[in-house]
């Protein structure tokens, strides 16, 4: 990888290691516009002003926008989104692995 797309993806990573920032994706990922109220409800246990500073930070690298209806995703947004449902894929393997891998505890204990 060159340094260039090495940087790109840094960028991207601080971007969305930012407290709630996929959780905000992943919740407007459904393609369904959300208002602020609902968005904070979808995205859980966030308050306003750290949704109201993701919201700015994604809007700012273009991956949600705001129209008549509420905030969305954009073009770009949709496009993170989908690449994440192979992350979502990965996840529920993992997860699997996980829980065989862990032995079961006695009761009681």
């Amino acid at each position: 990888m060159s340094a260039k797309h090495n940087a790109a993806v840094m960028q991207l990573f601080d971007l969305l290691e930012s407290r709630y920032a996929l959780r905000v994706i992943w919740a407007l990922s459904d393609g369904h516009p959300q208002t602020f109220r609902l968005l904070q409800d979808s995205v859980g246990g966030v308050t306003p002003n750290t949704l109201n500073t993701r919201l700015k930070e994604l809007r700012a690298a273009h991956l949600v926008d705001h129209g008549g209806h509420g905030y969305r995703l954009t073009t770009q947004g949709a496009d993170l989104a989908r690449r994440l449902q192979d992350v979502q894929q990965f996840a529920g393997k993992w997860s699997q692995q996980q829980a065989r891998a862990i032995p079961s505890q006695p009761a009681g204990t």
